[in-house]
């Protein structure tokens, strides 16, 4: 089976000069988990929620920190000014852009290589998606869950 036969052709994508919290909106919206990022018709990144919540390392409290209902009626005022500038600090990220966190060492394959070639790279690089370029241009996208779904053909 090749990755031409299983891949999704209608490629969604953003741009490195999108803000992120555009870029999570998209995700949402189209219930996916990572685009590739394209200037001038060229993929020079891609961007996922593993990168999105990367965001979510907060240095301070050493990653995200919900208080319980109970600590919340114990934390005190220090805390919670901490907890004011945290989500600041958040939305602030929001407007930068995509660039900013978007993995930029992309791997891709080409739409006759086997779906077996697509599996082997995605599991030694440890990644969930690969753009599917022909001749540098940007044809499909291949997921593991496509594999899968190709391999139960589904």
């Amino acid at each position: 089976m090749k990755v031409k036969d299983i891949m999704s052709s209608s490629v969604i994508v953003c741009s490195p000069e999108d803000p992120i919290s555009s870029a999570a909106q998209l995700l949402k919206k189209e219930n996916i988990s990572g685009v590739p990022v394209v200037s001038d018709g060229d993929v020079v990144g891609i961007v996922s929620e593993g990168d999105l919540l990367k965001l979510l390392d907060v240095p301070e409290h050493g990653g995200l920190w919900l208080p319980s209902p109970f600590e919340v009626i114990e934390i005190p005022i220090r805390e919670l000014i901490s907890w004011e500038d945290t989500k600041r600090m958040l939305s602030d990220i929001g407007s930068k852009p995509i660039r900013d966190i978007m993995e930029k060492d992309v791997f891709s394959i080409g739409p006759e290589s086997s779906v077996e070639d697509a599996s082997r790279l995605m599991t030694k690089h440890k990644i969930n998606r690969l753009p599917v370029l022909d001749d540098s241009e940007l044809v499909g996208i291949i997921t593991r869950g496509d594999i899968i779904r190709g391999l139960a053909g589904i």
